[in-house]
Order: structure tokens, then sequence, then C-alpha cells
């Protein structure tokens, strides 16, 4: 299997050698935050093209279809539209609050962007409390929700952080359930463990009973986490206009654009790493030829390519079922999914304790 982290390693030798330690460390800084930045856009043009052909098949149309070949080029069009749209500036609003809420929504996105693990070595951020940490930023972006609905000075707005701040908090509890849950099965909150726990057989196989119940809860509860559709009541278009960024226009508008699909990425990502063994290969026990010739695609391949696969099946939620009312949407997560995840802990647990899984 590639080991990406050698070309890492030999970048650094090479800089140490022309450069002073604290000069090298900066550059490398820099450079991770390059790639973190370039990463954080393509995924995005890529995610808005994606859907919207998704969509578009589903809805039996041809989704973007002119500019550029099959229309690959719609959404760089779109993205320089925005950077040149006029930033707004209202007179009652609490401009600082106002301006400062969009960056909290990116900063949360990009704090968990850095600590997925990629692949094998390729990974910024790895310590012994990861899955802690991840779900600890993540939870910084409902603040910038909140303060973009309360700052904008505008009842559409304010209800619609109100609802997005309701949502994101409760169907936290159940995405924090299903984590301990698949953490409990592993041993361990090191990213990279737990992504080794999975190098012959992936958790949702191994775990069975329990990790499938987690993982369904998981992606039900992460597209509500992300104010996706059925449940973007948030930014419900036929009541509240656009929600909590009615106000917000140019780059601003686009910063919560783009955070939306990371986010979706992100809570793909996170699903790939505990219940299909991140950047780890498909191995079935027994099959050695077919487990080498698996070996032979670079991880880096196997995390994107898995994280995309569950993308779509968020996706195909949005574009299929029809959006819950807000009593709906609490009673799903406190009747019923909360309670579930509680069982399916102790469940998980008593299949540890007596040894029950592969």
């Amino acid at each position: 299997m590639y080991d990406l982290s050698k070309g890492a390693d030999w970048l650094n030798q090479w800089l140490n050698g022309w450069c002073a330690p604290w000069v090298t460390t900066v550059i490398e800084c820099v450079l991770i935050g390059v790639v973190l930045l370039l990463a954080y856009a393509l995924l995005a043009l890529f995610y808005i093209y994606f859907e919207r052909k998704v969509c578009a098949a589903f809805q039996c149309r041809l989704g973007p279809n002119r500019v550029g070949p099959a229309g690959i080029f719609q959404s760089v069009a779109d993205m320089f539209k925005i950077l040149i749209k006029e930033l707004i500036s209202l007179k009652y609003t609490d401009k600082f609050l106002f301006a400062l809420a969009p960056y909290l929504v990116i900063i949360a996105s990009m704090l968990c962007f850095a600590v997925l693990p990629w692949g094998n070595g390729l990974q910024i951020i790895d310590f012994n409390i990861g899955i802690f940490f991840l779900v600890a930023v993540s939870s910084i972006g409902v603040l910038g929700i909140l303060l973009a609905g309360w700052s904008s000075n505008n009842k559409f707005t304010l209800i619609g952080a109100l609802r997005s701040g309701a949502q994101m908090v409760s169907y936290e509890l159940s995405i924090g359930l299903s984590v301990i849950t698949m953490v409990a099965f592993a041993g361990s909150m090191s990213i990279t463990d737990i992504c080794m726990a999975q190098k012959d057989v992936w958790f949702i196989v191994s775990g069975h009973i329990p990790a499938i119940i987690a993982f369904i809860i998981y992606i039900i509860a992460g597209t509500a986490e992300t104010n996706r559709g059925p449940f973007d009541l948030p930014e419900a278009e036929s009541e509240l206009t656009a929600g909590y960024h009615t106000e917000y226009s140019g780059i601003h508008f686009g910063f919560f654009y783009l955070a939306e699909y990371l986010n979706l990425f992100i809570v793909s990502g996170v699903a790939t790493l505990l219940f299909f063994g991140g950047w780890m290969p498909l191995h079935i026990p027994g099959w050695e030829g077919f487990n080498q010739v698996m070996d032979y695609i670079p991880s880096l391949i196997w995390f994107i390519g898995k994280a995309i696969l569950l993308s779509f099946v968020i996706i195909w939620f949005k574009w299929t079922f029809p959006r819950l009312r807000i009593d709906q949407l609490l009673h799903l997560e406190w009747k019923y999914l909360l309670p579930i995840n509680l069982a399916n802990l102790v469940l998980m647990v008593i299949v540890i304790c007596y040894g029950l899984h592969f």
C-alpha cells in the first residue's frame, strides 16, 4: 500500500537542508494552508456540479450543459459571479457580528477538513483524541448561523437561525452517540488507530447489527446537521425567503454556500472513517489475490471515492423526500433516534464485552 508520508518526510528533510528549522516550519504551514484552500475550493466546485447533475437525473432533465463540455465549467462561472458581486451594507444590522458570522462557519468546516484521514500518511493533524477534536470543532458552525440570523435584524433570518440552532443542537446528540458507539468498538479516539483497525474488515461488517444501526442513524442525523433536505427547515424558501442568510450577498453568501457543500463532504468523510475503513481498501478474508489488487489503488482514491458515494446517498435523500415540518423534525430526533441510539450503544458494549463481533 502506498505510504504518502514518505513524500512529506522527503520535503521536510530537503527544506531542513536549505533553511533554518523555524523557516522550514513556516514554509510547511503555508504549503499546507494553500493545499487545504485549493482542495476546499475544488471540492466545493465539484459538489455543486455533482448535485446539479444528480438533481437533474432525478427530475428527468439534463442539468448544466452549456458552459464547457457537459456544463463542467458552470460552477466555475458561478464562483466568479459570486466573487464580483457587491457586498450590500444594511443600515440596521450589527455590522461586526454580521461580517463575522460567515467566517465562523468557514473556520469550523476548515478545522474539520484538516483532521480527515485523506490517505495513508496524508493527514494534517493526528493525535490521540482526533475524533473528540473533530466533534468539538464541528459544533462551532452553529454559532455562525445563530449570529447571522440575529445580527441581520430580520424576522425571517431570526426564525431561520432559531430553527437551525434547535435542529443542529438536537441532531448533534445522535451524531455524537453514533460516533461514541464506533469509538467504543474501535477502542481508540485516534483517527489513525481507527483506520488501522479496519485493515482486514471494515467496521460496518465486523460490528454487524450495532454498527449498521449506528450508520443509519448517523446518515440521517448528518443530513439534518448539514441543513439539507428533507431537513432544510432553517432555509425553507416557501416560508423564510432564504432563512438565516437572506440578507447576505457576494462573497459572504458564497461562504455559507461553500460551507454547506463542504459540510456534506465532511459528514460523508467521517462516515467513511468510522464505518467503511477510511482510506483502507476493500479486503475480503481469504481472497488474497483480490486483496492485493485492491492494495494497488491509491489510498487517496479510496477515501475520496467512498466519501463521494456516501454524499450521493445524502443528495438522494434531498431529491426524494418532501420537507418535514419543524415539529416532525424534532419528534424524529427526541422520540425515535435518540432512544434507539442509547439502546444501540448498550448493545455495542454487550457485543464488545462478550466478543460477539467478527
